[in-house]
């Protein structure tokens, strides 16, 4: 799918905005009328959301937008992304331009009430991270004592860094950019000491980025609390319901050991959690405004949440990260489904 443009409205404030609050039902409605869902997606972030050459997008996140046309429509691929920058992601929800963000959102209070969003269960949980070159000898945060840190605006990252710094009573010179391009562009180059996002983000800017990754380090440690959720605007309960369910269903499949590459086997189980997720009994469809199927049109078309998971993370994807927190509840983890009955 290919990416449409978004105007840049930066700075809009929700009462500048004067935001549309969504009327129950009226989101799905209008995704089923359209016949596409446009969700917020990052422009080019490795192993979250990219476009290809071909204006085909892929990613963890991206994958997360197919999950729930694939509840809506039976199709996943009914689904239009949308480019969105660190300061276009909030009015672009807000005024409706697309329907759902999942564009490395974290979920924090004053985003959920001053901007007027719900957030989905997270979908992955990170932190504040650092990039720098090894020749420069840093090992640790001390280290960046009076450097030049490449970071986006509007993000929490940059909020993150300003306490991470002045806990430590260390002095920093940011370097804010907006263009992702240029953001990582301004660390390679030089321009700064060292590259701070999400410590997620930063192996892909190692590998896909820099000309030689060995050059580069990400520094030890986990700095803040990032739990990245999809996110839509409050007042439509039935959208908001769907987004969440949808999110729930991968993982519950997951926990039920039911796979992209089981489940039509696993539709003849015997085992009435697994039946109700699969909609053969049961009406979870009909109370989300979709068909009984929904779930099994998830797990068939994209997967469960390990199969998302592994395609984007896993040991041979081109971003190998660990899954740390974000296992099953039952594997130490803090991914919980909710009872689906």
């Amino acid at each position: 799918m290919k990416a449409v443009g978004f105007a840049a409205i930066a700075g809009l404030t929700l009462a500048a905005a004067g935001m549309a609050q969504a009327e129950t039902g009226a989101t799905l409605a209008a995704v089923k009328a359209r016949g596409e869902m446009l969700c917020g997606v990052h422009p080019a972030r490795h192993g979250f959301a990219a476009p290809d050459s071909r204006g085909e997008w892929s990613g963890f996140e991206v994958d997360f937008c197919r999950a729930l046309a694939a509840a809506i429509f039976g199709d996943a691929t009914k689904v239009r992304f949308v480019a969105l920058s660190s300061q276009q992601r909030f009015p672009a929800i807000q005024s409706g331009e697309v329907d759902v963000l999942a564009r490395n959102v974290t979920a924090t209070l004053g985003r959920d009430t001053a901007l007027g969003l719900n957030f989905a269960p997270p979908i992955f949980y990170t932190g504040t991270g650092f990039l720098v070159r090894a020749a420069d000898g840093i090992t640790k945060v001390e280290d960046l004592d009076g450097a030049t840190i490449c970071m986006a605006p509007g993000s929490t990252t940059e909020r993150n860094v300003a306490q991470i710094f002045a806990a430590r009573g260390l002095t920093y010179t940011p370097v804010v950019i907006e263009n992702n391009k240029q953001l990582v562009d301004a660390y390679v180059t030089g321009r700064c000491d060292a590259l701070t996002k999400d410590k997620a983000a930063l192996p892909g800017v190692r590998a896909f980025d820099t000309e030689n990754p060995a050059d580069h380090i990400l520094l030890p440690g986990i700095f803040s609390k990032e739990p990245l959720a999809m996110a839509v605007r409050q007042g439509d309960d039935q959208w908001y319901d769907l987004v969440k369910w949808v999110t729930y269903a991968t993982f519950n499949a997951e926990e039920m050991g039911v796979s992209q590459a089981n489940v039509d086997e696993m539709k003849s189980s015997q085992d009435l959690d697994i039946q109700t997720l699969l909609g053969v009994i049961g009406d979870n469809g009909t109370k989300l405004g979709v068909d009984n199927a929904w779930a099994y049109n998830v797990v068939k078309q994209v997967g469960n949440y390990k199969d998302i998971y592994m395609r984007h993370f896993g040991p041979d994807s081109p971003v190998a990260l660990d899954r740390d927190y974000n296992q099953l509840w039952t594997e130490g983890g803090l991914l919980y489904g909710f009872p689906m009955q």
